[in-house]
């Protein structure tokens, strides 16, 4: 792996429409775009899936319905990949990193091997973060149960088996979310101290 070694990588993972992004766009705004990058694991996946398909590689990255129509075959997609090399895409997402980032913000982290990557290469930087929101709330922001999508280890496959550091309840409340997110910029502050 020939990329520069961060001095915090904070994984997040979270259902559809639980604010991962929402979270991690925060985070990035109140540590600076200076110090810190948001890699993005679907990045790699739909710019190759965009290109073996002739597909909008840019309308796969927004929230729309265009991206949702081809979800499921994206996902089919990569999992074929995965099956392959675990961490494909992980090792592509890094690739977007500079030396000056010293915080990677994986904003969306959907499998054990995803988590396992960062533990395994950035043992003593990687911090793991669970973005939760209620189910009612999730339907508020748009969320409809999609068969093959909503059951697949895409979407479940970090329901279980990892401890995570944090866990985030994003309700959108921001009153809520604002203690919970100090202590995260709090915990990254003590990480780049020790420097």
């Amino acid at each position: 792996m020939d990329v520069n070694v961060p001095d915090v990588v904070l994984v997040f993972s979270g259902k559809r429409k639980s604010g991962k992004d929402f979270t991690t766009d925060i985070l990035l705004e109140r540590l600076g775009a200076d110090l810190c990058v948001i890699l993005r694991l679907s990045g790699p996946l739909k710019f190759q899936y965009a290109k073996e398909n002739n597909l909008d590689f840019n309308k796969l990255l927004d929230a729309t319905s265009y991206k949702e129509n081809h979800r499921a075959k994206m996902i089919k997609w990569g999992e074929e990949q995965r099956q392959k090399n675990p961490a494909y895409f992980c090792g592509l997402a890094i690739e977007d990193a500079s030396p000056n980032h010293k915080v990677w913000i994986i904003s969306d982290a959907r499998r054990q091997t995803d988590v396992e990557f960062f533990k395994e290469n950035y043992p003593k930087q990687t911090v793991t973060v669970r973005v939760t929101a209620d189910d009612s709330v999730r339907l508020a922001r748009g969320f409809a149960h999609t068969k093959g999508v909503d059951d697949a280890e895409s979407e479940c496959g970090l329901d279980q088996g990892v401890t995570w550091d944090f866990i985030v309840s994003n309700n959108g409340n921001m009153a809520e979310l604002e203690p919970q997110l100090a202590k995260i910029i709090d915990h990254i502050r003590e990480m780049l101290c020790k420097k």
